[in-house]
C-alpha cells in the first residue's frame, strides 16, 4: 500500500486529521477527542493504511501531549511549523478561511512537500529531565515574585532598612526586630511572616530540584559541566532542548539556534549585519548566564571580553561575541561527548540519541526555521585562483627574468601562509599597459 501523509491540527480537548497520500489527494478525514476513547478511535481510523507518517503541527506547544502519545504507540512523527502550514494555507485555492478542517490540510500538505521536517522521538528520560528544567524554572520566578512582595511588605515595616537583594536571614532578622501595636501592622507583619515562610519552602524546592537535574546531567554521560559557567541548570536546559546534536549540520547552525549569530543585513557595498532575535530564546538565555559568570570569575572568557572591549566594542557587543564563542564550545563539547560514547560503544548519545541519527528529540522547534545560518562575519573568501610563480632558471646566467605584466598576481609564500601581492603598471611602471 503506498505511503500516506497524516495532517494533525492539535488542541487541548479535540485533534482534527486528514489523510492524503503522495498527490495530496484526501483519503479520510475526521475528528476525535483528545481522550483514551478518542485516541483510539483516530488510530482504528487510521489502520488500514499501514505506512503512514504523522504530520503534527506544533509538537513544542499545544501539539506536545498528542506527539508524544504517538511516539509511545510507536508511529511515525514529523513536526510542521505553524508557520510553514500558514504558508500553505494562504497559497491553496479558496476562501482561505482558518477552520480545523483547513489547518489539518495545510499540515498535511506540508509534509507531502517539504523534504526534512524534524523527525521526532521519544525518549523519556529526556523528556523527565525536560519536565524538571521547566518546574525549576516556574519555581525560580515565583522566587522572585514572592521577594518581592516580602520586600514590599518589609519596607512599610521598617522603610529604609531592607536591601535591594534580600536573602531570608535578611528578613528574619528585620521580622523580628519588629513589634507593632496598631491592627495594621499586626495584620502586615503576619502578612510578611507568611511570605517568608512560602519563600523559605520555594527556595528548599529549587535546591533539591538542582541537585537531581545535576544527577541526571551526569547520567546521561555529559560533560558539558565541565565548561566555565555552565552549571546542572543551563547544562539541563542544552541537553533537553538540543536533543541529538547530530541534527545541527556544523557549529554556526547550532549557533543559529541558539539565537547567537547575526543576521545578515548587507545592502549594494554596504556590509553589515543586526543582532538577531529568532532562535530558541530559552538556550540564548542560558548562553547570557554562562557569558556573565564568565566575565565575573576569572576565566578565559573574561580575558576574551576584556580584549573585545579594548578593540572598541560597547559592552553588550562583546558580550554577544562571548556568547558565541561560547555556543562553539558547546557544540564541540555535545559532539566530543556524542563521538565518545559511540567509540565506547554506547547506544544514547548525551541528547538521548544516537550519534549517527537524524532523529531529534520533541522538544524545540527545528534549527532552520526562521533563523540565520550566517556565522560570525569573518573575512572574505579568496575568490583569485592560487597559481604559483616558478623560479627563472636563467636568472643567475645573466639573462634577464621574465616579467610580469600589469594586473599579475604575485604568490609568495614566507611564512607559510598564502600572501597576495598585486603589482600594477601605475607611474613608476615603464611597461606598456595591454590592449584590452
Amino acid at each position: 500500500m503506498a505511503k500516506v501523509f497524516i495532517g494533525v491540527d492539535p488542541h487541548k480537548l479535540s485533534a482534527t486529521i486528514e489523510v492524503v497520500d503522495g498527490h495530496e489527494t484526501v483519503l479520510a478525514t475526521g475528528r476525535f477527542g483528545t481522550d483514551k476513547a478518542g485516541h483510539a478511535t483516530m488510530r482504528k481510523t487510521v489502520a488500514p493504511w499501514v505506512e503512514r507518517v504523522w504530520a503534527v503541527e506544533g509538537s513544542n506547544g499545544a501539539g506536545r501531549p498528542l506527539a508524544q502519545r504517538l511516539l509511545a504507540d510507536g508511529e511515525h512523527v514529523v513536526d510542521v511549523p505553524a508557520k510553514l502550514s500558514a504558508r500553505a494555507r494562504l497559497f491553496d485555492t479558496g476562501h482561505n478561511r482558518k477552520t480545523d478542517a483547513h489547518d489539518a490540510h495545510a499540515v498535511a500538505a506540508v509534509a507531502v512537500r517539504t523534504q526534512g521536517l524534524r523527525v521526532l522521538s521519544f525518549d523519556a528520560e529526556l523528556e523527565a529531565l525536560r519536565m524538571l528544567a521547566d518546574r525549576r524554572e516556574e519555581l525560580t520566578r515565583a522566587r522572585v515574585q514572592t521577594v518581592n512582595r516580602l520586600h514590599r511588605l518589609l519596607s512599610e515595616l521598617r522603610p529604609g532598612t531592607t536591601k535591594k537583594d534580600l536573602t531570608t536571614g535578611q528578613a528574619k532578622k528585620i521580622l523580628a526586630s519588629v513589634r507593632p501595636r496598631d491592627v495594621a501592622g499586626k495584620t502586615r507583619r503576619r502578612l510578611a511572616a507568611e511570605q517568608l515562610a512560602e519563600l523559605v519552602v520555594i527556595e528548599k524546592k529549587i535546591k533539591a530540584l538542582t541537585r537531581e537535574l545535576k544527577a541526571m546531567v551526569l547520567a546521561r554521560g555529559s560533560t558539558l559541566m565541565d565548561l566555565p559557567g555552565v552549571g546542572p541548570v543551563v547544562a539541563a536546559r542544552i541537553l533537553a532542548d538540543a536533543g541529538d546534536v547530530a541534527r545541527f549540520a556544523d557549529r554556526n547552525r547550532f549557533a543559529s539556534w541558539t539565537g547567537t549569530a547575526p543576521l545578515d543585513a548587507s545592502s549594494g557595498e554596504q556590509n553589515r549585519h543586526r543582532l538577531s532575535r529568532a532562535g530558541n530564546r530559552k538556550m540564548n538565555h542560558m548562553l547570557h548566564i554562562a557569558a556573565v559568570t564568565q566575565v565575573r570569575l576569572d576565566t578565559p572568557g573574561r580575558a576574551y571580553y576584556r580584549r573585545k572591549r579594548s578593540a572598541g566594542k560597547k559592552r553588550m557587543e562583546a558580550l554577544r561575541c562571548l556568547k558565541r564563542r561560547i555556543s562553539d564550545a558547546i557544540y564541540r563539547q555535545l559532539v566530543a561527548d556524542a563521538q565518545r560514547l559511540a567509540r565506547a560503544g554506547a547506544s544514547t548519545g548525551p541528547g538521548g540519541h544516537c550519534g549517527a541519527s537524524h532523529q531529534s528529540s520533541a522538544v524545540d522547534l527545528p534549527p532552520h526555521i526562521d533563523t540565520s545560518d550566517q556565522p560570525l562575519p569573518g573575512p572574505a573568501p579568496t575568490t583569485l585562483p592560487a597559481t604559483t610563480t616558478r623560479a627563472n632558471p636563467h636568472t643567475g646566467s645573466g639573462s634577464q627574468p621574465t616579467r610580469r605584466r600589469a594586473g599579475a598576481v604575485k604568490m609568495e609564500r614566507p611564512t607559510g601562509r598564502t600572501t597576495l601581492t598585486a603589482t600594477s603598471g601605475g607611474a613608476h611602471s615603464n611597461e606598456p599597459k595591454p590592449l584590452p
